[in-house]
Protein backbone atom coordinates (compact mmCIF):
# COMPACT_ATOMS: atom_id res chain seq x y z
CA UNK A 1 0.00 0.00 0.00
CA UNK A 2 1.62 3.72 -0.83
CA UNK A 3 2.14 5.94 2.05
CA UNK A 4 0.07 9.14 2.04
CA UNK A 5 1.84 12.27 0.34
CA UNK A 6 1.94 13.94 3.74
CA UNK A 7 3.33 10.92 5.15
CA UNK A 8 5.96 10.12 2.58
CA UNK A 9 9.46 10.88 3.78
CA UNK A 10 10.51 12.94 0.95
CA UNK A 11 7.71 15.46 2.21
CA UNK A 12 8.80 18.30 4.27
CA UNK A 13 5.27 18.10 5.80
CA UNK A 14 5.79 14.91 7.56
CA UNK A 15 8.05 16.18 10.46
CA UNK A 16 4.79 18.87 10.36
CA UNK A 17 2.67 16.14 10.61
CA UNK A 18 4.22 13.85 13.51
CA UNK A 19 4.57 17.23 15.80
CA UNK A 20 1.32 17.51 15.99
CA UNK A 21 0.74 14.07 16.48
CA UNK A 22 2.86 14.04 19.30
CA UNK A 23 2.04 18.15 20.64
CA UNK A 24 -1.41 18.76 20.09
CA UNK A 25 -2.09 22.13 20.61
CA UNK A 26 1.17 23.67 19.57
CA UNK A 27 1.88 26.94 18.72
CA UNK A 28 3.60 28.38 15.21
CA UNK A 29 6.66 29.12 17.41
CA UNK A 30 6.83 25.78 19.21
CA UNK A 31 6.10 23.86 15.39
CA UNK A 32 8.95 26.19 13.99
CA UNK A 33 11.22 25.14 16.80
CA UNK A 34 10.46 21.69 16.40
CA UNK A 35 11.20 21.37 13.00
CA UNK A 36 14.11 23.44 13.28
CA UNK A 37 12.61 25.51 10.38
CA UNK A 38 11.47 29.52 10.10
CA UNK A 39 8.00 30.15 11.43
CA UNK A 40 7.47 31.53 7.40
CA UNK A 41 8.46 28.10 6.35
CA UNK A 42 6.41 26.25 9.08
CA UNK A 43 3.49 28.32 8.68
CA UNK A 44 3.73 27.80 4.41
CA UNK A 45 3.07 24.25 5.30
CA UNK A 46 0.30 24.21 7.67
CA UNK A 47 -1.85 26.66 5.56
CA UNK A 48 -1.51 23.45 3.19
CA UNK A 49 -2.35 21.11 5.50
CA UNK A 50 -5.07 23.58 6.61
CA UNK A 51 -6.62 23.72 2.65
CA UNK A 52 -6.39 19.47 2.62
CA UNK A 53 -8.10 19.21 6.06
CA UNK A 54 -5.86 17.93 8.08
CA UNK A 55 -5.15 20.28 9.99
CA UNK A 56 -7.19 23.21 11.76
CA UNK A 57 -6.67 25.93 13.84
CA UNK A 58 -7.85 27.53 16.82
CA UNK A 59 -6.78 30.31 19.34
CA UNK A 60 -5.43 30.00 22.89
CA UNK A 61 -5.37 32.99 25.24
CA UNK A 62 -1.75 34.16 26.00
CA UNK A 63 0.04 35.66 28.88
CA UNK A 64 -0.08 38.96 27.27
CA UNK A 65 -1.39 40.50 24.14
CA UNK A 66 -3.93 38.71 22.05
CA UNK A 67 -4.92 35.29 21.67
CA UNK A 68 -2.30 32.99 19.94
CA UNK A 69 -2.97 30.42 17.46
CA UNK A 70 -2.45 27.40 17.79
CA UNK A 71 -2.55 24.07 15.54
CA UNK A 72 -4.17 19.97 15.86
CA UNK A 73 -4.90 17.63 13.76
CA UNK A 74 -8.08 17.35 12.42
CA UNK A 75 -10.02 13.56 12.43
CA UNK A 76 -9.23 12.88 8.92
CA UNK A 77 -5.38 12.97 9.69
CA UNK A 78 -5.82 9.72 11.48
CA UNK A 79 -6.18 8.04 8.63
CA UNK A 80 -2.56 9.08 7.76
CA UNK A 81 -0.80 6.68 10.64
CA UNK A 82 -0.44 2.90 11.25
CA UNK A 83 -3.98 1.41 11.95
CA UNK A 84 -3.27 -2.30 12.44
CA UNK A 85 -5.64 -3.77 9.63
CA UNK A 86 -8.47 -2.19 11.95
CA UNK A 87 -11.22 -3.29 9.63
CA UNK A 88 -10.34 -7.11 9.15
CA UNK A 89 -9.53 -7.78 13.11
CA UNK A 90 -12.84 -6.37 14.40
CA UNK A 91 -14.80 -8.26 11.69
CA UNK A 92 -12.88 -11.31 13.31
CA UNK A 93 -13.49 -10.84 16.59
CA UNK A 94 -17.19 -9.74 16.34
CA UNK A 95 -17.61 -13.40 14.36
CA UNK A 96 -15.96 -14.89 17.45
CA UNK A 97 -17.71 -12.83 20.08
CA UNK A 98 -21.13 -14.04 18.46
CA UNK A 99 -19.86 -17.84 18.16
CA UNK A 100 -17.84 -18.26 21.52
CA UNK A 101 -18.83 -15.25 23.74
CA UNK A 102 -16.79 -12.64 25.42
CA UNK A 103 -14.57 -15.25 27.11
CA UNK A 104 -12.88 -16.20 24.14
CA UNK A 105 -11.87 -12.95 23.04
CA UNK A 106 -10.07 -12.34 26.28
CA UNK A 107 -8.26 -15.32 25.72
CA UNK A 108 -7.43 -14.51 22.39
CA UNK A 109 -6.29 -11.38 23.03
CA UNK A 110 -4.02 -12.61 25.82
CA UNK A 111 -3.03 -15.57 23.38
CA UNK A 112 -1.66 -13.06 21.01
CA UNK A 113 -0.35 -10.88 23.65
CA UNK A 114 1.80 -14.00 24.89
CA UNK A 115 3.67 -14.33 21.35
CA UNK A 116 4.46 -10.92 21.01
CA UNK A 117 5.81 -10.87 24.51
CA UNK A 118 7.92 -13.66 23.55
CA UNK A 119 9.15 -12.75 20.51
CA UNK A 120 10.61 -9.46 21.99
CA UNK A 121 11.66 -10.64 25.76
CA UNK A 122 14.86 -11.18 24.57
CA UNK A 123 15.23 -7.52 23.38
CA UNK A 124 14.90 -6.45 26.82
CA UNK A 125 18.09 -5.93 28.79
CA UNK A 126 18.38 -7.35 32.25
CA UNK A 127 19.79 -3.61 33.24
CA UNK A 128 17.87 -0.64 34.89
CA UNK A 129 13.99 -0.08 35.11
CA UNK A 130 14.78 3.16 32.66
CA UNK A 131 17.20 0.90 30.26
CA UNK A 132 13.85 -1.02 29.97
CA UNK A 133 11.18 1.13 29.06
CA UNK A 134 13.53 2.67 26.69
CA UNK A 135 13.58 -0.83 24.30
CA UNK A 136 9.66 -0.96 25.14
CA UNK A 137 9.62 2.01 23.94
CA UNK A 138 11.16 1.80 20.44
CA UNK A 139 9.46 -1.91 20.04
CA UNK A 140 6.39 0.04 20.36
CA UNK A 141 7.21 2.46 18.03
CA UNK A 142 8.41 -0.08 15.38
CA UNK A 143 4.49 -1.42 15.56
CA UNK A 144 3.32 2.16 14.87
CA UNK A 145 2.66 3.31 19.16
CA UNK A 146 4.74 6.67 17.97
CA UNK A 147 6.25 6.06 21.95
CA UNK A 148 8.75 7.55 23.53
CA UNK A 149 9.82 8.06 27.39
CA UNK A 150 8.59 10.99 29.63
CA UNK A 151 9.98 11.95 32.90
CA UNK A 152 11.81 9.94 35.35
CA UNK A 153 11.29 9.98 38.96
CA UNK A 154 12.44 7.91 42.09
CA UNK A 155 11.70 4.65 41.11
CA UNK A 156 9.36 4.77 38.19
CA UNK A 157 9.59 5.66 34.51
CA UNK A 158 6.95 6.91 32.03
CA UNK A 159 6.72 6.00 28.29
CA UNK A 160 4.01 8.01 26.32
CA UNK A 161 2.08 6.41 22.95
CA UNK A 162 1.39 9.39 20.59
CA UNK A 163 -0.49 6.96 18.23
CA UNK A 164 -2.57 3.95 18.71
CA UNK A 165 -3.22 1.45 15.60
CA UNK A 166 -5.47 -0.26 17.00
CA UNK A 167 -7.99 2.19 18.40
CA UNK A 168 -10.94 1.25 16.47
CA UNK A 169 -10.45 -2.23 17.79
CA UNK A 170 -9.72 -0.95 21.01
CA UNK A 171 -13.25 1.14 21.36
CA UNK A 172 -15.24 -2.28 20.60
CA UNK A 173 -13.08 -4.47 22.85
CA UNK A 174 -11.30 -2.79 25.32
CA UNK A 175 -10.10 -5.57 27.44
CA UNK A 176 -7.53 -4.90 24.47
CA UNK A 177 -5.84 -2.41 26.48
CA UNK A 178 -5.58 -3.93 29.82
CA UNK A 179 -4.02 -7.21 27.83
CA UNK A 180 -1.43 -4.99 26.22
CA UNK A 181 -0.99 -3.10 29.90
CA UNK A 182 -0.08 -6.87 31.44
CA UNK A 183 1.82 -7.22 28.61
CA UNK A 184 4.24 -4.42 29.58
CA UNK A 185 4.56 -5.68 33.19
CA UNK A 186 5.49 -8.86 31.96
CA UNK A 187 8.06 -7.70 29.45
CA UNK A 188 9.84 -4.71 32.20
CA UNK A 189 8.98 -7.28 35.12
CA UNK A 190 7.95 -4.19 37.09
CA UNK A 191 3.99 -2.48 37.61
CA UNK A 192 2.47 -0.76 34.87
CA UNK A 193 -0.29 1.95 35.66
CA UNK A 194 -2.51 3.91 33.00
CA UNK A 195 -3.51 7.38 33.48
CA UNK A 196 -4.09 8.44 29.80
CA UNK A 197 -5.89 6.68 27.27
CA UNK A 198 -5.90 7.92 23.55
CA UNK A 199 -9.54 5.45 23.31
CA UNK A 200 -10.98 7.58 26.04
CA UNK A 201 -10.44 10.54 24.18
CA UNK A 202 -6.80 11.64 25.92
CA UNK A 203 -4.44 12.84 22.94
CA UNK A 204 -1.52 10.26 24.53
CA UNK A 205 -1.83 6.83 26.50
CA UNK A 206 0.41 7.51 29.44
CA UNK A 207 1.81 4.75 30.89
CA UNK A 208 3.21 5.00 34.89
CA UNK A 209 6.11 1.90 35.45
CA UNK A 210 7.29 1.21 38.44
CA UNK A 211 9.85 -1.07 39.65
CA UNK A 212 8.72 -4.86 41.02
CA UNK A 213 9.49 -3.63 44.83
CA UNK A 214 6.84 -0.73 44.42
CA UNK A 215 4.43 -3.73 43.89
CA UNK A 216 1.65 -4.23 46.64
Amino acid sequence: MTEPEPLRRSSPRRGLLLVLKRLPGASLAEIAANLGVSKVAALGHLRGLEEEGLVERSSRAGKVGRPQAVFRLTPAAAALFPHSYADMSICALEFIDRRLGRPAIRELLAERAQEVAAKNRSRIPRAGLGARVEELARIRTEGGYMAEVGPRRSGSVEMLEHNCPILALAQKFPEACDVERRMFESLLEARVDVSHRVVAGDPVCRFLVRGAKART
